[in-house]
């Protein structure tokens, strides 16, 4: 099955690209997380945690 699949790749012209985009969008996208991440304010974490401890229910 594999050997069939491997045919049909080998005659797309310019298939040898998808490999690099799919390592740049994946790269990118957990650089841009992690920068989102270490960058969120320690004040609004704080505040976050605390929530399921809170016994004021919001409707």
């Amino acid at each position: 099955m594999f050997e069939q699949v491997k045919h049909n790749l080998e005659t797309i012209d310019g298939v040898s690209i998808f490999p690099i985009l799919s390592l740049l969008i994946f790269f990118l996208f957990f650089v841009g997380l992690g920068i989102w991440v270490f960058s969120y304010k320690k004040e609004r974490i704080d505040e976050l945690s605390q929530m399921p401890l809170n016994d004021n229910k919001i409707v």
